[in-house]
């Protein structure tokens, strides 16, 4: 064990070695950032890109994808999600590579019947191997205005956080043999679609297509970084290193608040689900993640 733990640790300081930092920081109009992908004129760019909307109707849902790559970073989108009844709705927003086994990193926020609240839902796919879901409740009304929905994404761990606040953490645990993505580049994707298979209550409530059509917004683009790019990342061992988020930790603070969300919001986790996984949790499991 003290060997794999002393490999863990030589090769995490030869990713830092290797990134030293030079990032690319983002703040550019919308369409600067992203290419609307699909759904036919259901997504559009307003305000010379200042913000994007999706919608989705019977016929179909719409999505957009980010122009970059990137393989590591800090990430922030302000998005204002479906109002009213938004049952059987999905609105998701992710990080994603490529392949059979890819990586990827999931906001999804199921929607729900007016007056009941959206599930916002996270993942974290290593290898192709995802099954970590951890689901919240908001403290706040997503419908009525934009909020901040984060991924901080180094070599030590990935955190979800909303308005700053981070609602989960998932650990580097590649010492205990837990894959953690760190080598795959990924694209942000994010779209609007029906789902009323399986996305409120299990799939008992419909979507309502007489509320369509339904739309989620998106404004404040802001990224912190490495910029993958013709096999090569923008952050290299001869550029400067300012990299902040590259070495962060939550500190006291977001670590209170983090076990503050978990205790009075979080309704699903994977780690405390025995009845799933009845020949024992997964690894990471015995620390938080």
């Amino acid at each position: 064990m003290i060997s794999s733990i002393q490999a863990s640790m030589a090769s995490m300081l030869h990713l830092f070695l290797l990134l030293g930092s030079l990032m690319v920081a983002s703040a550019g109009s919308l369409n600067e950032n992203f290419d609307i992908t699909w759904g036919d004129g259901r997504a559009k760019m307003v305000n010379d890109g200042e913000l994007l909307t999706l919608s989705l109707d019977k016929a179909s849902g719409s999505g957009f994808q980010s122009k970059n790559e990137y393989i590591f970073g800090k990430i922030d989108m302000q998005l204002k999600l479906v109002g009213g009844n938004s049952a059987g709705t999905v609105t998701a927003y992710y990080l994603s590579s490529k392949g059979s086994t890819w990586d990827e990193i999931d906001f999804e926020f199921l929607g729900n019947l007016s007056g009941d609240p959206y599930i916002l839902h996270t993942n974290v796919f290593s290898q192709g191997k995802g099954n970590r879901e951890q689901q919240f409740y908001l403290w706040f009304d997503p419908t009525a205005d934009f909020h901040t929905y984060s991924i901080l994404w180094n070599p030590q761990r990935i955190v979800f956080s909303v308005d700053g606040t981070p609602i989960r953490e998932f650990k580097n645990s590649e010492s205990i043999g837990v894959p953690f993505p760190k080598n795959q580049p990924m694209r942000i994707y994010s779209s609007l679609w029906n789902a009323d298979d399986w996305a409120t209550r299990g799939g008992l409530v419909k979507t309502d297509w007489t509320q369509a059509p339904f739309t989620a917004s998106y404004r404040n683009f802001k990224t912190d970084a490495c910029v993958w790019s013709n096999g090569k990342s923008s952050c290299t061992s001869n550029s400067p290193s300012s990299s902040s988020w590259l070495s962060q930790e939550l500190d006291t603070t977001g670590q209170e608040r983090l076990k503050w969300v978990q205790k009075n919001y979080m309704i699903y986790n994977y780690c405390s689900d025995t009845k799933r996984f009845p020949q024992g949790l997964p690894a990471e499991c015995s620390s938080t993640s």
